[in-house]
């Protein structure tokens, strides 16, 4: 099964769009604000999407990482992974907490 898809739908939900946006605002300094209110605004809606690429280029976020080619993928802190996998799976959250 394609991750990409578990991804994108991670992006879409708002309770993540707000924890990204917290975890930038706390340790990145160049993130880009107005375009995260913007994106937080359309979040949970049906017509909303956006990939990880898009919230790099738009926010100027650092918790992520997306590299294309042979080797590619997405990668994230350490938090944030933390959080996708509390997401995907109520087993992987029972035990890391």
């Amino acid at each position: 099964m394609e991750g990409g898809f578990f991804i994108s739908d991670w992006l879409r939900n708002r309770n993540t769009v707000e924890f990204l946006g917290i975890w930038e605002t706390v340790n990145n300094p160049t993130f880009n604000y107005g375009e995260f209110a913007i994106i937080k605004s359309q979040a949970g809606l049906n017509n909303y999407k956006i990939s990880t690429t898009e919230w790099i280029e738009k926010t100027n976020a650092i918790g992520l990482k997306a590299t294309a080619g042979r080797y590619g993928g997405t990668y994230a802190h350490l938090d944030i992974a933390f959080a996708f996998g509390m997401w995907i799976s109520a087993e992987f959250k029972v035990y890391s907490q």
